[in-house]
């Protein structure tokens, strides 16, 4: 079943933090907790005439696709019916790619070609063809049309440039000023959040009503894991493309060879094959997901905060080389995993039993959970020692131990694999705790040789808070002066 495009759809998804399970939740037999966060992407979809103008800007929505236009200064005749779409990022400098939409031989699906000169986009380019691709197996039209795609963040899935500092303009989303190369990402899962939004909004767009996104979420989690693996080059764990679709939740990853038969876009036959994966419907290979407590909330009295470090990671290096050392060593790693997961389902039972007790109020209620914490770290750092690899550099611990030091203060983790990312930190909800940790980070200074050479830049209080709803929709005028 499929229904006319509609002039414009808005989705957006959250960002997420592994709480707990970092290393773990690579492997089915143990599981991570993951926390969704109100740091959201939003993708906003627009149908546009033929006979448009490529490039800049759009129109306001209010005015319909008879009047939206996108324009680089090159007009294209009604006769020219080559569809096209183009993908706009408004907060960065020259962010922006056209596509040509091409269908290929013998059931390879649908590819596009980047038009435009510049950087490639993997993560737009992927999440294009797996979208455009399962739309256009599913929906009665073959025609998609030309697109416009404005892919706009919260601010707190970047870094401050100089820039967005000196506009100090209000608002949901600001000008970073910059190449989206050059931004530094705070480590909240964009890529992840960037994937779910783009293909979920598209399938919206183009073959759903918005009120069926709660009923197709599951086949929405399917087609962005297979994007989002396709786009990094590998086969990942999928917690955060899980907790960008459902929401904070306990993750256990899905096999590996669920995903392993789809191959490229352009070889014979992707398009059954990714429908097959999409539906469910490959009796030899079955999602097997688990995603438990959706929506999981912390406790009353209880709030998660994050502090950028404008430092950074690159994850999958870290992964690599943590899961070279668990081959060479797997006696003592297995050992190590499986205190670390006894003590994480532990603290995840914890804060589950807190949230559903009606009279948490005590500040003593939390002890628990900062002993949980706090032995989750040590496990952390022998894992850091043994690995040689930064999950809880010398840094990082400093500044968690400063931090856990303030009365208030429940307990800290670097979350999912760790290294120079944003920290997470769990806190009494109480305004004067926040206070404490501006007041600490003001004039922060590492005083720590890092075992790994790293070096932690201004630490700042970012205002994302805990979340626990997965990809929802969107209402259109918010993003007035974007679009």
């Amino acid at each position: 079943m499929s229904f006319p495009p509609s002039v414009s759809t808005a989705l957006s998804a959250p960002g997420k933090v592994l709480l707990t399970g970092g290393y773990l939740v690579l492997d089915r037999n143990y599981t991570g907790t993951v926390i969704a966060l109100d740091a959201r992407i939003h993708v906003i979809v627009q149908q546009l005439r033929r006979g448009h103008r490529r490039g800049a800007s759009s129109s306001s929505v209010k005015g319909g696709p008879e009047t939206e236009t996108v324009h680089d200064g090159s007009a294209v005749d009604d006769k020219d019916k080559e569809d096209v779409v183009v993908v706009r990022s408004p907060q960065f400098v020259d962010a922006l790619w056209e596509y040509s939409i091409q269908r290929c031989e013998n059931g390879g699906g649908i590819k596009v070609a980047q038009k435009n000169e510049g950087r490639r986009n993997p993560f737009v380019e992927t999440s294009l063809n797996y979208a455009l691709t399962y739309i256009s197996y599913v929906a009665d039209s073959k025609d998609f049309g030309s697109l416009s795609v404005t892919i706009l963040a919260d601010n707190d899935y970047y870094s401050e440039t100089a820039f967005s500092k000196a506009s100090k303009a209000p608002g949901r989303f600001v000008n970073f000023g910059v190449p989206l190369h050059e931004a530094h990402k705070t480590g909240l899962g964009s890529s992840a959040a960037l994937v779910t939004a783009l293909v979920s909004s598209l399938v919206i767009h183009r073959t759903l009503q918005p009120d069926d996104l709660g009923a197709s979420r599951d086949k929405l989690h399917n087609l962005a894991q297979a994007a989002h693996c396709a786009a990094q080059g590998k086969v990942g764990s999928g917690f955060d493309v899980a907790a960008a679709i459902y929401g904070s939740c306990l993750y256990r990853r899905f096999s590996p060879s669920v995903l392993e038969s789809v191959c490229d876009v352009g070889s014979p036959g992707f398009e059954d094959r990714l429908f097959a994966v999409v539906e469910d419907a490959d009796p030899n290979h079955p999602w097997d997901t688990e995603c438990l407590d959706f929506g999981m909330r912390l406790p009353r009295g209880m709030q998660m905060v994050l502090c950028d470090v404008e430092c950074g990671s690159n994850s999958p290096s870290l992964v690599k080389k943590v899961l070279e050392w668990r081959k060479q060593n797997q006696q003592e790693a297995d050992l190590l995993w499986a205190a670390l997961q006894s003590n994480n389902e532990r603290l995840c039972l914890q804060l589950k039993q807190l949230a559903q007790s009606p009279n948490q109020e005590s500040p003593e209620d939390f002890n628990d959970v900062r002993s949980l914490i706090q032995r989750s770290r040590n496990h952390l750092r022998s894992m850091t020692r043994k690995a040689g690899v930064p999950i809880e550099p010398k840094v990082q611990t400093e500044l968690l131990d400063a931090v856990s030091a303030i009365d208030g203060v429940i307990g800290g983790v670097v979350p999912g694999a760790g290294g120079y990312d944003a920290i997470a930190v769990l806190i009494r909800d109480d305004p004067q705790v926040l206070k404490k940790l501006s007041e600490l980070f003001e004039n922060w200074e590492s005083k720590v040789e890092d075992d790994f050479g790293g070096k932690i830049g201004n630490v700042r209080l970012l205002g994302v808070r805990h979340g626990s709803d997965g990809v929802k929709n969107e209402v259109l005028e918010q993003y007035a002066g974007w679009i």
